[in-house]
């Protein structure tokens, strides 16, 4: 378990993300056209996972415009945005804000998702959300850098994520 902090107060996740020099577990998440992918999908790819509450926050949406200017230019690497919400509503994001570098996926089928990357709030009233998480793998799946964000109204730490890929 892991204790993060939303406006300063403790909130609890599930457990702890993958650690650096692990596999990442496969998963099963829903793509926009409601098709399912797993760890497969993505074979050959560095992998980089945006994972975050949902796209109706502020901070969210920051890091999924961040992430997408971001993927435009790596090689050989897939920005995985992943939340809670529905492939509907992950699309209609898209579509209104330009966004097309990254793959936004849901995890509203599987919830074995955040159990697995340990993501997963379990107290307070973001229970069942994903805390603000960033995962970056090789393409073999090995973890290379991990980050879960201290403060949930914090984004993430872009160019230490980008670092690893280097």
């Amino acid at each position: 378990m892991a204790v993060i902090t939303l406006k300063g107060q403790p909130i609890n996740t599930v457990g702890t993300l993958p650690a650096v020099g692990s596999t990442i577990p496969d998963f099963l998440l829903t793509k926009s056209d409601l098709s399912d992918v797993g760890k497969h999908d993505f074979s050959g790819k560095r992998l980089v996972f945006n994972i975050f509450l949902s796209l109706d926050t502020s901070v969210c949406s920051a890091s999924v415009r961040r992430f997408n200017e971001a993927a435009a230019k790596l090689d050989n690497t897939v920005v995985l945005c992943i939340s809670q919400d529905l492939p509907f509503a992950q699309g209609r994001f898209c579509s209104a804000e330009g966004i097309n570098n990254v793959v936004t996926l849901s995890a509203f089928r599987s919830k074995s998702f955040g159990q697995q990357f340990g993501v997963t709030i379990i107290d307070g009233n973001h229970a069942g959300l994903f805390s603000r998480s960033v995962v970056v793998t090789n393409v073999g799946g090995v973890v290379l850098y991990t980050e879960q964000v201290p403060e949930i109204t914090q984004e993430p730490d872009y160019e230490k994520a980008l670092a690893a890929l280097k």
